[in-house]
């Protein structure tokens, strides 16, 4: 991370290259998150049955143990991406306003995506409005900070890192 507050980023050219792959991935990551969600729908209806399941479509309830292994995954890899792209974003020359807000949207969505899935089973189908909305945040700042981090690589912004 050292070349990130410093010039050394645009001159170190494995650097750059390491931090668009790892961004080409997480843009297959975003892609594919929206179509399974496509699959389930955007409608609270729909994402409630998900969860709650559905007598008139045979569909069974997603169980604890089930929930439990998603949740136990997405906890590790979205501190991981979410990290990553926070770190990346902290050393950029875009407001320290911004940031903030960057990174408590992101945190906080992809907390609230993931607990939501929990309070629609046992708690109530209204917390679909949550999943939603929590899953449009997430995507919307992963999106943002992606590109931030590929913008600032190949701009000749300063850096906003202060010793």
């Amino acid at each position: 991370m050292r070349f990130f507050i410093s010039p050394d980023i645009r001159k170190n050219t494995l650097l750059r290259l390491v931090i668009v792959f790892t961004v080409i991935f997480f843009v297959f990551l975003w892609l594919t998150s929206l179509l399974l969600y496509l699959e389930v729908g955007f409608s609270p209806e729909g994402v409630a049955e998900y969860y709650r399941g559905s007598e008139e479509d045979f569909r069974q309830p997603k169980s604890y143990l089930g929930m439990l292994e998603e949740a136990h995954f997405h906890f590790f890899a979205m501190a991981i991406i979410l990290v990553t792209l926070n770190h990346l974003v902290l050393f950029t020359g875009i407001g320290n306003r911004w940031k903030l807000v960057l990174i408590v949207s992101s945190f906080t969505s992809a907390l609230g995506d993931i607990i939501a899935g929990w309070l629609i089973r046992y708690v109530s189908p209204v917390f679909a409005y949550l999943k939603i909305g929590s899953f449009l945040v997430l995507l919307t700042t992963l999106a943002i900070l992606m590109i931030i981090v590929v913008w600032y690589m190949y701009s000749s912004q300063k850096t906003g890192y202060n010793k």
